[in-house]
């Protein structure tokens, strides 16, 4: 699943577990007895080249003078930590190394995945010096008059806003060149087939390389509301469980193998394609469960398992909006390989949800921030700020409208290319808006004891808890969780925001969509009609 990723260090030596998301402002010191001193003088590998600098102070000059990336400035402006400021140099790295000069670091979110934890370069001198770094306007301010340094922050911001256009600019055109020649280069029937699949290899790698780290399996462990669920389901139904034959697809580091193990599964497979297999194994041998769980590495599509049908499928395969990641079609194709008839699937249904959303706080510090900051308007940086999808989590007071269904998944029979819809919704505001600033949307989990039980239409959780049914949601009427809300803000343009009153219907369609056949990442789209004051249709990317 896609989670709010923990903290790690990346250094290869150092103890991971001594790390928490709670850490982050402690010493330096502690946990990091195994680090070597560092060395101003060690050679540094420049962020926006491979020209190697005398040391982190040369290289940092550098990149500011030239590509106007002034690290110190940004550690200021986003409060970065020092976990943050290793992602922050992880994430220039890749994205320069992808061909991108000019990353976007206009806010923290843009590297808060936890794979930024993981060096690009290996041995990467800059992360054993970030310590270091000197406060280098603290030097010159003794040195800078007031009125000539905010005229030289104007002309940097200048410079700034037109190099940014240029770079997006000039990298889009050399990749399209590049791409164009190496395809000219190919047979014909043969066209970038090489590139594609080395492409999707590169994404899965990645992909997989992310849950290695013990951070995002600590992230999700710890959300109970998660957790909880899954372990209560199977313990309260021992009676499906016992002598049966279960597949964990994804497992982690098997606590929900291991669930099923205490349940009385006669056999459990647990498959992962991360390294966090190995752990697995381990925590399952250390817990004397290791003659009912056999852990397999690899990708499901491709193992060999050492029985030809289970009967029952568990997985924990959920993303931000449900369907990030695309984890879920390996568990379809699990569910279609070895999935005896009658088995189950847990959980066995999903559903999505959406609802308006009128949060002017929220509008106001993620949109309007960029119009003073500290003083300078920065707008420039609101560049496809309404393009992609944020992940938070709401009060309930922000939407003005109950919630509807618009995609119900039942897990025993929904195949691929159902996850890929335009499905209506209509919903009716509960009170005056000044204007509709977005959408939130989320799902809701429901653990049925059978493979012919069916939902309920309009299922909510604690109506179904209150029958004995385990289930979950992880939307803003419930306990917050690792998932949060997916939050997709309108950009209403020059034609500006329209205010409502109590009692209009909205109807639309949201759609979902995979950016290619491929991508983990997914496009939504959706589409609004009040009928009186406001009308659109807008596309966001969640990645």
């Amino acid at each position: 699943m896609a989670a709010p990723l923990a903290a790690e260090r990346p250094l290869k030596d150092v103890d991971r577990d001594s790390v928490t998301s709670d850490d982050s402002d402690a010493t330096d010191e502690e946990g990091w007895e195994d680090v070597e001193p560092d060395d101003e003088t060690q050679p540094v590998v420049g962020l926006f080249s491979d020209k190697v600098y005398p040391n982190i102070q040369s290289m940092l000059k550098e990149s500011k003078e030239k590509h106007n990336f002034d690290l110190r400035r940004i550690q200021k402006e986003l409060d970065l930590d020092f976990l943050d400021t290793i992602k922050l140099v992880n994430y220039i790295r890749s994205q320069v190394k992808d061909g991108n000069l000019a990353p976007d670091v206009s806010s923290k979110n843009k590297f808060q995945d936890e794979a930024y934890l993981k060096p690009v370069l290996e041995d990467d001198a800059l992360l054993y010096s970030l310590d270091d770094i000197e406060d280098e306007e603290s030097e010159e301010a003794g040195g800078i008059q007031g009125g000539r340094r905010v005229i030289e922050l104007q002309e940097e911001l200048e410079r700034l806003q037109i190099q940014f256009s240029e770079y997006r600019d000039a990298v889009q055109k050399s990749m399209e060149e590049r791409l164009t020649k190496e395809d000219e280069k190919l047979v014909p029937g043969q066209l970038s087939a090489d590139r594609a699949a080395s492409k999707v290899e590169a994404i899965d790698s990645d992909y997989f390389s992310s849950y290695s780290y013990n951070g995002i399996h600590e992230s999700m462990l710890k959300d109970t509301i998660r957790t909880d669920s899954y372990r209560d389901f199977v313990y309260e139904n021992k009676h499906v469980f016992k002598g049966k034959v279960v597949l964990d697809v994804g497992c982690g580091t098997g606590i929900l193998s291991m669930f099923c193990a205490k349940a009385g599964a006669r056999k459990v497979i647990s498959v992962d394609n991360s390294n966090i297999i190995d752990r697995a194994k381990e925590i399952v041998y250390e817990n004397g469960l290791g003659d009912i769980i056999t852990c397999i590495r690899g990708k499901i599509e491709e193992v060999t398992l050492p029985v030809q049908q289970v009967d029952i499928i568990i997985s924990e395969w959920m993303g931000y909006g449900l369907l990030f990641e695309a984890m879920f079609d390996s568990v379809i194709y699990a569910r279609d390989r070895y999935l005896a008839p009658g088995g189950l699937m847990a959980p066995s249904h999903a559903t999505l949800r959406i609802a308006p959303l009128a949060d002017p706080d929220l509008i106001t510090s993620h949109i309007g921030f960029w119009h003073d900051v500290y003083g300078f308007n920065m707008k420039s940086m609101l560049t496809g700020i309404y393009d992609e999808a944020l992940v938070r989590h709401l009060p309930q007071s922000v939407l003005p409208t109950e919630s509807e269904i618009f995609l119900t998944l039942p897990l025993h029979t929904i195949t691929v290319t159902e996850l890929s819809f335009l499905k209506e919704f209509e919903v009716i505001l509960k009170e005056d808006i000044d204007s509709l600033d977005g959408w939130a949307i989320w799902f809701d989990i429901f653990f049925m004891p059978s493979s012919e039980s069916t939902l309920p239409p309009n299922a909510i959780p604690s109506d179904l808890q209150k029958k004995g049914i385990v289930a979950f949601t992880t939307g803003p009427d419930g306990k917050e969780t690792h998932w949060q809300q997916t939050i997709c803000l309108i950009d209403h343009g020059k034609r500006g925001a329209a205010a409502l009153k109590k009692g209009q219907t909205i109807k639309g369609k949201v759609g979902y969509q995979k950016k290619n056949a491929q991508s983990r990442s997914v496009n939504i789209t959706v589409e609004w009609d009040a009928e009186i004051g406001e009308k659109g249709a807008q596309q966001w990317s969640l990645q």
